[in-house]
């Protein structure tokens, strides 16, 4: 597939490209398709926070065909289909980090809610809004993972948009694992 025309209007103040992708842009790629979270990222209004929701649906959605077995190879399988896909949509997007792609989100918190179930809605309201504190205030370790490969240039740097990718997927698994940490310390109590 050649590569997308740039759907991204220029902001003449700043001259970076706004990162609200369109559902044009979505369905111009398969790997859109996933990094936005099938439409969930696309909210104007707190995309991470729509694509944890989006997880959170599907987690339950799809609880009644699944065991560990299955969660672990859907999780397993889901990181590396998403750091490509995270890694295209940011470098098509020009963008670093989009805020819109959801993908690290929807994987990080399967995986949190794979680990604490069986739990109830107010075990799982609590893992969510945890979670989505983690992502967003970015304290100690999830701060350092978010980061980590962001010190990169992407007109000099050949790998940046895949050091990108990575980034993108590394802070929401350390946010994950913060939030299971919390946790795993509150039932030990």
């Amino acid at each position: 597939m050649s590569e997308p025309e740039t759907l991204f209007p220029t902001d003449a103040a700043s001259s970076t490209f706004a990162a609200r992708p369109t559902a044009r842009f979505m369905r111009g790629d398969v790997a859109h398709w996933i990094a936005l979270g099938f439409g969930s990222g696309l909210s104007r209004v707190a995309p991470g926070t729509v694509g944890t929701l989006w997880a959170w649906i599907a987690f339950i959605a799809l609880t009644p065909w699944m065991n560990d077995l299955r969660w672990a190879a859907l999780i397993a399988v889901s990181l590396p289909v998403g750091w490509w896909a995270c890694s295209r949509t940011a470098r098509h997007m020009g963008v670093l980090d989009p805020g819109s792609i959801v993908w690290d989100e929807i994987v990080a918190f399967w995986l949190v809610l794979w680990l604490v179930m069986p739990t109830g809605v107010w075990g799982q309201l609590f893992a969510f809004a945890l979670f989505r504190f983690f992502d967003a205030v970015k304290p100690g370790p999830v701060g350092w993972a978010d980061r980590l490969f962001h010190r990169t240039d992407p007109t000099s740097d050949r790998w940046a948009w895949v050091k990108a990718g990575a980034g993108i997927m590394l802070d929401d698994l350390v946010a994950a694992l913060c939030t299971l940490l919390v946790i795993a310390v509150w039932r030990w109590m």
